[in-house]
């Protein structure tokens, strides 16, 4: 997965599109991911692998071979990590998982706005629970054995009343440590009820305090310090944005990942189901994501780690990111409307931009 040939057996995604966007996004998904679970180990996998752009950074103490990375949502169970690893990315986030197992929210519950290039999704961390997850990361080896950094983004049970909601995330973080080159604590997802709670100054204080200690006891055991990062939401306004940096800082949290999917449907009003419920990603998102990478970038200084997600669908998006306050740049819902090859077409431009 290394070096830059532009000689690859990628198909172009143009052609499989059609199809894909023929059946109900989820269906898709699903389809999709088991695709790529099957053949991720066998030569089918060339179908969608190409060389991964070497601009390696390093970052919270880690190297990452490049900066663009996939962002969690996408491989719930981490099932498809080396698969989606030949697409060329740097890194690489998976879950959300929860303690538990649980289904998610009733179906349907994603949706396309092919006008806005964009999904709705209210999917609601549907996933087999911490132990099938573990074992599914403790499968994967090509994608760490080639240099890429794996991130295991943790959450919590919609079941687990919100005043209890750091037992769960003591748990996540107890059952990944081992596993996860960093860890991301998900507070921001608007499909669990209360969640987005956990941003307010003395929830988080609490929330981060009690990892921070937990953290310290696993990487006594483990001989190691793996990196926290917490994923906030674009719909936080300037003050709480400034408190979520102060505590961040206080409780010496490696990095911030900005952001996640926003509630606002103003930049697709009247479009066939922007009235849908959920977490609305995509192009919409990329204006109120860079707002609040810039503010976070001026309220945390110039070296702290900031991982961008959030309207990527092109080099141009990427390089936005970069000039907004962006450290590592990620991207998904980009994946779903333009193919493997925005990987390789952001990694390059933002390789650029450092020469």
């Amino acid at each position: 997965m290394r070096g830059d040939n532009a000689g690859m057996a990628l198909v172009p995604y143009a052609l499989a599109r059609p199809f894909v966007f023929g059946l109900d996004p989820e269906r898709a998904h699903d389809l999709t991911l088991s695709a790529i679970a099957s053949l991720q180990d066998t030569p089918g996998r060339c179908l969608w692998s190409q060389p991964r752009v070497d601009d390696a950074l390093t970052v919270a103490g880690l190297r990452f071979a490049n900066r663009i990375g996939l962002a969690a949502g996408l491989d719930k169970n981490g099932r498809c990590i080396d698969g989606l690893g030949a697409m060329g990315f740097g890194f690489i986030e998976v879950g959300t998982v929860t303690p538990r197992p649980q289904p998610g929210n009733p179906r349907p519950r994603l949706f396309r706005l092919p006008a806005a290039e964009a999904l709705v999704n209210r999917m609601g961390f549907n996933n087999d629970g911490l132990d099938a997850f573990v074992a599914n990361v403790a499968r994967a080896r090509s994608f760490r054995a080639g240099g890429g950094v794996l991130g295991l983004n943790i959450g919590k049970n919609a079941a687990t009343p919100i005043e209890r909601a750091a037992d769960d995330y003591l748990l996540g973080l107890q059952g990944v440590y081992a596993h996860a080159d960093y860890v991301t604590v998900n507070v921001s997802s608007p499909n669990t009820k209360n969640l987005r709670a956990l941003q307010s100054d003395e929830a988080l204080d609490a929330l981060l305090g009690a990892l921070c200690e937990r953290r310290a006891l696993l990487a006594r055991q483990h001989g190691r310090n793996v990196p926290l990062f917490l994923k906030i939401a674009p719909d936080l306004d300037e003050a709480q944005i400034d408190l979520v940096a102060a505590t961040l800082q206080r409780h010496g949290i490696e990095g911030v990942i900005a952001t996640n999917t926003t509630v606002s449907r103003e930049a697709v009003a009247g479009l066939a189901h922007a009235h849908e419920s959920g977490g609305l990603s995509g192009r919409p998102l990329a204006a109120p994501s860079n707002r609040v990478i810039g503010r976070l970038r001026a309220a945390l200084g110039a070296q702290y780690p900031i991982i961008g997600v959030g309207g990527v669908l092109g080099a141009a998006d990427a390089r936005a990111k970069i000039e907004a306050g962006a450290t590592l740049v990620q991207l998904y819902t980009g994946l779903v409307y333009k193919g493997p090859a925005l990987v390789r077409e952001a990694a390059l431009a933002l390789r650029d931009l450092r020469r």
